[in-house]
């Protein structure tokens, strides 16, 4: 599966198993998955342990431009760049690189947005993505109203849950890369949508995690488990999101703090 996105466009499913009507968070059912919370919890820890272990020291903007970089190379060879990370570094990447490159240097301006406007932040990652690419009337824009009415429940699940930011991270993830509401990139605007998340809900807010190179050192498990998301009804989601939890430990070990 040489192109996760194109391989997984067209999913036709709703969100998933809906909690029930009486649930005022539309994703607090997904913490009652064996095992979920306990792989979340775990990887969480391992965040604020490297966090915590800096001390008093002020993280470094370069050390978050260093994460954003590798984070970028990284989701650009899931989404079938030949690129290597000294190329991307030396701005002599591929087509798909360089529109890594954009959408991860320009998403931290997002971080206001994604909390009251997720479907905004969404378009605005797309845009940055198709920029110079495609025509301007694509970019942002859903291609199908089925695409459109996915976004829009998920938007409208981000701005009312208060479940763990991790799942909720890695929920934003699987949606966006499964259902592919967007003409193109939309594997780029995915992990990068993973990345804001933890940056605007507090789990990372210097942004120094690289989850995208979590996935790619799992890129088979990532792969299986993204069809197994699209595919596989509640199995396949709660399969995810166990995979995710270690997807986001590998991320930690990626973190240019670890140098």
């Amino acid at each position: 599966m040489p192109n996760v996105p194109d391989s997984l466009a067209g999913v036709a499913e709703p969100l998933r198993v809906p909690g029930p009507a009486s649930t005022p968070d539309p994703l607090a059912w997904l913490n009652e998955l064996d095992g979920v919370p306990s792989a979340f919890v775990a990887a969480r820890d391992g965040i604020d342990a490297m966090l915590r272990d800096r001390g008093l020291r002020q993280t470094r903007p370069e050390q978050t431009g260093e994460s954003l970089l590798r984070g970028a190379h990284a989701s650009a060879v899931l989404e079938g760049s030949l690129s290597s990370l000294e190329e991307v570094r030396a701005g002599d990447g591929d087509e798909i690189a360089l529109a890594a490159v954009r959408v991860n240097t320009g998403a931290l301006a997002l971080v206001p947005v994604i909390g009251t406007s997720p479907l905004q932040a969404f378009a605005r990652l797309h845009a940055l993505a198709g920029k110079g690419v495609m025509d301007e009337d694509a970019l942002g824009r859903p291609i199908t109203a089925g695409g459109a009415e996915r976004i829009s429940g998920l938007s409208d699940a981000l701005v009312a849950t208060t479940s763990p930011a991790l799942l909720v991270a890695a929920l934003v993830h699987a949606e966006l890369l499964t259902v592919a509401p967007f003409a193109s990139h939309n594997g780029l605007v995915a992990r990068a949508a993973e990345r804001l998340v933890l940056v605007a809900r507090g789990v990372d807010p210097a942004s120094v995690v690289v989850p995208e190179a979590g996935h790619l050192a799992l890129r088979p498990a990532y792969e299986s488990n993204l069809r197994g998301y699209r595919d596989g009804g509640r199995s396949g989601l709660h399969a995810w999101l166990l995979y995710a939890g270690e997807a986001f430990t590998k991320g930690v070990e990626a973190s240019p703090l670890r140098d």
